[in-house]
């Protein structure tokens, strides 16, 4: 970076260039700061208030209701088996019976969800990312220290095996948590205990604890077995070159565009390792256009991570360029990434919301209202009652604009229930195949609910989502799908350059989101962003296809690029990939200017 430059008044040269930004741009920049120096900022900035009331909502609440499901029903059995044994002359004995029995008939499904609802709170918070923690911590440590030129069947192997440890060490620490823990668990309880209620959530507390580690000990050797079993990723060995059977459909594939909100502004993780203000993606767009009037583009799909921190000035920005191009805009289909979802601030990955704050429900109406005003009449969601496709995202939001344009003005918590429901309700959204054997797109919501920005890449797919998908499948059973998300679904096989790369990015159940899919793997490719590379190869027979970003870690001076990706019906019926085509974006040269 020059310390003079053309940026002057009346002729003078500053000494520093602000366009060209400082050392505060690097904040948070993975790129410019090493994993254990925002680690360092993190615990200096942290807020213990947030902390405390975070870790109480986060992990107490959900531990105490998932320990006391037990104890209610064991006191609700004793109750009535009291009252069943006790003399019954008089109405009285009769009335308390049948009220409890109303009581136990009606509360025991919602108790039922309460401990469920516990149950996966946890495990989402602890159990399933201390596995994928473990395991890739020994995969990254073990192939540091393997040959670089190992086969990628001799790579494929080491990874099988440390998956095979880490499901065994993560096995032993649970069941070593249980037998520590396992004195102090009650699973019975009367109805007087509830008179103690300190001494009862100690109790439910154990409970939870012995709940969760014995399903860990369990789950981590059940999901270590299935991840060396599986079939590990590999590249591609080559595309599709035959003289397809009916169509072909051309998609420009977009991801992490990472629109930021100032002329000159910088991205959070590559700070001024990466190309200032919008000027890049204006140049994507032109592109783009100039490709529509070549060669007609079937589709755009822009794999999340729209905006660089989920902002309304970000919001604003994309939606003017698109409104500059309407004949790019009808072809655009977009879906959430971490960046619009689970960003708390932009300068301070220390920060973080309680999940009582209205800031992250915030950015979920931000993306679903540009969401709604980029493809809402073209997308459909899935009706899961009558298990078919309903009616679009537009006419679906359409009765509750009013509820949440309120939410948005005031974001006052009692507002946003419906606005919780219909974010998970809309998704998978899904564009039909314009035949019953032509090519539909299904867009996911790959994000973990998390509220500390230190953590905001965490992903998963939700088990209604995918039943979602094979619901899709199913009232098209002809047609072929690009299955759309943000998060990488495996690791690619190759070493990480850094541990950072690798731990809290990828999908925490994407072995069980592959293998779901793999039956479908004939008319099924997955396409995704979020690691800022290309990669193309297969896992389980599943073809799957990762976009660079054309924003990110590449300065002003430096050319970016993505990708034109074209599909094909081949003569078996099989949806192919075919080359892709390469465009190029071009850096600033020497003298030029954003």
């Amino acid at each position: 970076m020059s310390l003079r430059s053309n940026c002057s008044t009346n002729g003078s040269p500053t000494i520093v260039d602000p366009r060209a930004g400082d050392v505060e741009d690097d904040a948070s920049s993975t790129k410019s700061r090493s994993f254990l120096s925002l680690a360092g900022s993190l615990l200096a900035e942290i807020s213990l208030a947030k902390l405390a009331v975070a870790w109480v909502l986060l992990v107490i609440v959900p531990a105490l209701t998932l320990g006391l499901v037990p104890l209610i029903a064991s006191a609700w059995v004793a109750g009535v088996s009291s009252k069943l044994s006790s003399p019954t002359r008089g109405l009285w004995p009769l009335l308390v019976l049948g009220i409890l029995f109303v009581l136990g008939w009606y509360a025991a499904r919602a108790l039922y969800r309460v401990a469920e609802t516990g149950f996966w709170a946890l495990n989402s918070l602890v159990v399933e990312p201390g596995y994928v923690t473990c395991r890739e911590l020994l995969r990254h440590f073990a192939e540091a220290l393997v040959p670089s030129e190992m086969k990628d069947v001799q790579l494929a192997r080491l990874r099988a095996a440390t998956a095979v440890v880490a499901g065994l060490i993560i096995s032993a620490l649970a069941l070593y948590v249980v037998v520590i823990v396992w004195p102090r668990a009650h699973w019975t309880a009367q109805v007087s205990d509830f008179t103690a209620p300190y001494r009862l959530a100690g109790t439910a507390l154990a409970n939870s604890v012995v709940f969760v580690a014995s399903y860990f000990a369990a789950a981590s050797l059940v999901w270590g077995i299935a991840d060396a079993t599986m079939a590990q990723p590999r590249d591609l060995d080559g595309f599709y070159s035959g003289p397809p059977k009916d169509r072909t459909w051309r998609i420009a594939h977009l991801s992490d565009i990472h629109v930021v909100g100032e002329r000159y502004g910088f991205r959070i993780e590559s700070g001024r390792s990466g190309p200032r203000g919008n000027e890049r993606l204006r140049q994507v767009m032109t592109q783009l256009e100039a490709l529509c009037e070549k060669e007609q583009l079937d589709l755009i799909l822009v794999t999340g991570d729209m905006t660089d921190a989920g902002s309304s000035a970000e919001w604003a920005e994309l939606l003017d360029l698109m409104a500059l191009h309407p004949r790019l805009a009808e072809r655009m289909l977009v879906l959430p990434g971490n960046h619009d979802l689970n960003i708390v601030d932009r300068a301070n990955p220390a920060r973080f919301d309680t999940p009582a704050s209205p800031k992250s429900r915030l950015r979920k109406a931000r993306a679903l209202s540009a969401m709604n005003t980029l493809q809402g009449e073209r997308v459909h969601i899935v009706d899961r009652v009558k298990r078919r496709l309903g009616s679009t995202l537009r006419r679906s939001l359409q009765p509750h604009y009013a509820e949440i344009a309120r939410f948005a003005d005031v974001a006052r918590p009692r507002l946003s229930s419906t606005l919780t429901r219909l974010w998970n309700e809309v998704f998978p959204m899904v564009l039909l195949p314009d035949s019953t054997d032509g090519l539909g797109v299904i867009l996911l919501n790959s994000n973990a609910d998390t509220h500390f920005s230190f953590t905001n890449a965490l992903g998963m797919i939700a088990t209604e989502q995918m039943k979602g998908i094979k619901i899709a499948m199913a009232q098209y059973p002809q047609a072929c799908w690009i299955v759309a998300l943000h998060h990488h679904v495996v690791e690619y096989p190759r070493a990480a350059k850094a541990l950072s790369d690798r731990i809290g990015t990828a999908l925490i159940n994407g072995n069980w989101f592959v293998r779901g899919l793999q039956r479908f793997s004939d008319r099924v490719i997955v396409m995704h962003g979020h690691r800022h590379t290309d990669w193309i190869g297969k896992c389980a027979d599943l073809i799957i296809v990762s976009a660079p970003s054309p924003v990110m870690d590449a300065t002003d001076r430096l050319d970016t690029y993505f990708w034109i990706q074209t599909v094909a019906v081949g003569a078996d019926g099989r949806l192919r990939l075919l080359a892709p085509e390469r465009i190029s974006l071009c850096g600033q040269r020497n003298g030029e200017s954003a």
